[in-house]
């Protein structure tokens, strides 16, 4: 995925205002990176506690190898919702926190994810539904 800068200087000149909707603009870029769903889960995970070891957050998202871990809080720490402590210790001890900008998402990541979690019933039964017209349509 291309930086932010990047997009910035090769598609188009920053959109005023920022439009999510238009292909060009800079702000689709970073909503896509929100909408990931590694970012969203750390950004869920570090609002709860910080600061973070590497070691902490992989245990707190369940499912996470190291690999997609590392090269999502550096696209995070890229785009300045994180923040990374590295302290001058043997062994190394690197920690992760939010900045502020990436704790003013707090509030809309726990909204997203309480709403998720009440419908997830709904939204499974919405899906067998579609399911079953399918099939009772190919028949």
């Amino acid at each position: 995925m291309h930086d932010i800068v990047e997009v910035m200087t090769q598609t188009a000149p920053l959109c005023l205002p920022p439009d999510v909707l238009s292909k060009g603009c800079p702000a689709r870029h970073i909503l896509e990176v929100l909408a990931d769903k590694w970012t969203l889960l750390l950004l869920y995970a570090l609002s709860d506690k910080a600061p973070c070891r590497t070691g902490e957050l992989r245990r707190r998202v369940n499912g996470i190898s190291e690999k997609m871990l590392i090269q999502t809080l550096r696209r995070m720490e890229r785009f300045g919702l994180v923040e990374r402590i590295a302290y001058p210790e043997v062994p190394p001890r690197v920690e992760y926190q939010l900045t502020e900008l990436g704790a003013s998402l707090s509030g809309p990541i726990r909204t997203l994810n309480r709403w998720v979690e009440d419908n997830v019933t709904a939204i499974t039964g919405a899906q067998l539904q579609y399911q079953q017209r399918q099939q009772d349509g190919a028949n």
